[in-house]
């Protein structure tokens, strides 16, 4: 055993003010100081050691955004065992496969799932199913009357396994990426410094917490920093415009800034104490990110992450380390390395897509309960395939600066041709009119695939879909040009605001 404790809780806490009565997380309803956070992990930690439930085993959670739900979060965490947070758009038939397969031993969930979480929580071997709800109540809390407030952290090592993330899943089986102590304390030391968390710092957290971005980013590092959390349980326009003023930095997905910039209200008084907006978890629109600065005056910093890794890259958040450019996701993270490969796995000069590996502390240790789907995401000398087509460089970018233009899953491959979705969605995007679009391949009975575009057209704006295809055809490669272009009132998207592509290659398979 090293002599170290890794435990990521005691990482975190590390970074908490000493004056334990300064405000940590504060709702539009309450404030919890950071010695409630304290004091409210320990007596679930308590809790939780109290089960007898055996060293490793899985806590399942899946309820509404809660300043309780992120206690729980660091309670399993203190208490040696392993977090699993579900997506609360999940159903039924969905939790059933994750209780399957993770087999946890504590489910909580909401009162208003628990008719049918239960039973399949027992029945895949639960050993203690509780309610939580976002106002801080339920069966959980109940629990815990009574018990110690003073809690011992367990000892863990950085390679013990504090959370299992599932992906998506939107091509088979979801997989769940098993990340230890190391791996998101690594991390979150490493962007604290990068992106210069501050304890006077005041964060905007309007994202759900069942995900990288929300929870091992956003609250992570205003946990590490020791900085305040203005708590907010979704994105809402009029909450967010009235405690913009209060904060410094805020994080989000692309549709986050755009239907901010929607709203006329938003401006750069509004933002006179803001120092960072970071955007993640879905690309965003050069268009988006260009109106962002013109109107506050700011530039939106992009980075680049996944279930799997965490963060990667990011743009400098410190001006003498570079610009933030459009489109780029900027350069490595330190301590973290990325390379674009050929199918031959060579790596490829600046200018040339190919597949994103990456390697280092951040790198999670595998997929659960699938050792082999875990070798075949690993080369042989040790890089995870991130399953990205990724460039460094290209016009007017440094050769360190990675863009990412695809998934592997996402790319077409048309008469023997790679086609790049991205490359052909920037051009649409730029079109009079467009507001976005997504490009995807669709079964073609000569070449394979050929090429389909949706595009989704800005309000009050009229396409002219004939004259678009004819623009495509002068400006890319015949065999990059849309057999159609549709026109559809909104892209369909994840929770995370992911584009699901594969809904739209079901939708159009057979286009008539």
């Amino acid at each position: 055993m090293s002599a170290l404790n890794a435990n990521l809780y005691g990482v975190l806490q590390s970074g908490f003010p000493k004056n334990r009565q300064a405000v940590a997380i504060e709702t539009p309803t309450r404030v919890h100081t950071w010695q409630d956070v304290e004091s409210l992990s320990g007596r679930m930690a308590a809790w939780l050691a109290s089960t007898g439930i055996a060293p490793g085993s899985r806590v399942a959670v899946q309820v509404e955004k809660s300043p309780e739900a992120l206690m729980l979060y660091l309670a399993t965490l203190r208490a040696g065992f392993v977090y699993l947070p579900l997506n609360t758009a999940y159903q039924e038939a969905e939790v059933a496969y994750f209780l399957s397969d993770a087999q946890p031993a504590v489910v909580i969930c909401t009162e208003a799932s628990r008719h049918w979480c239960e039973p399949l929580a027992l029945q895949h071997g639960a050993q203690h199913v509780h309610t939580l709800e976002a106002d801080g109540s339920g069966s959980l809390m109940r629990a815990l009357e009574g018990l110690p407030t003073a809690f011992e952290t367990v000892h863990c090592n950085p390679g013990d396994l504090a959370t299992i993330l599932y992906t998506s899943g939107t091509t088979g089986r979801s997989k769940g990426a098993m990340l230890t102590h190391g791996n998101l304390g690594a991390n979150a030391l490493t962007l604290k410094d990068f992106w210069g968390w501050r304890q006077d710092d005041v964060l905007l957290h309007m994202l759900p917490i069942f995900h990288v971005h929300g929870l091992f980013v956003a609250a992570n590092g205003a946990l590490l920093a020791g900085a305040r959390m203005i708590w907010l349980p979704r994105l809402d326009i009029d909450q967010a415009l009235r405690e913009l003023p209060r904060c410094t930095m805020m994080m989000g997905v692309p549709t986050y800034y755009v239907r901010l910039l929607a709203d006329p209200r938003f401006d750069r008084a509004l933002c006179r104490n803001m120092r960072l907006f970071i955007s993640g978890s879905a690309p965003l629109l050069e268009d988006t990110f260009k109106e962002f600065r013109a109107r506050t005056g700011m530039t939106i910093l992009e980075r680049y992450g996944m279930s799997e890794t965490n963060m990667n890259t990011s743009n400098p958040c410190d001006p003498a380390l570079g610009e933030r450019l459009a489109g780029t996701v900027g350069p490595a993270l330190p301590g973290v390395a990325v390379r674009v490969v050929g199918d031959d796995g060579q790596p490829l000069p600046a200018g040339q897509p190919g597949h994103v590996q990456v390697r280092g502390p951040n790198v999670f240790s595998g997929y659960w309960r699938m050792p082999e789907k875990t070798r075949e995401e690993f080369t042989d000398d040790g890089w995870f395939r991130t399953g990205d087509i990724g460039v460094f460089g290209g016009a007017g970018i440094p050769d360190h600066y990675l863009s990412i233009v695809g998934r592997s899953k996402d790319l077409i491959i048309s008469g023997g041709y790679n086609v790049y979705p991205k490359e052909i969605e920037l051009v649409l995007d730029a079109m009079p009119g467009v507001q976005e679009s997504a490009v995807f391949g669709v079964p073609h009975p000569d070449y394979g695939e050929s090429v389909m575009a949706v595009v989704v057209p800005r309000e009050g704006a009229g396409l002219d879909l004939a004259s678009m295809q004819a623009e495509l055809k002068v400006r890319l490669a015949r065999f990059k040009v849309p057999r159609a272009i549709v026109e559809i009132q909104a892209l369909p998207r994840n929770t995370m605001g992911k584009v699901q592509k594969n809904m739209l290659r079901q939708q159009y398979a057979d286009p008539s």
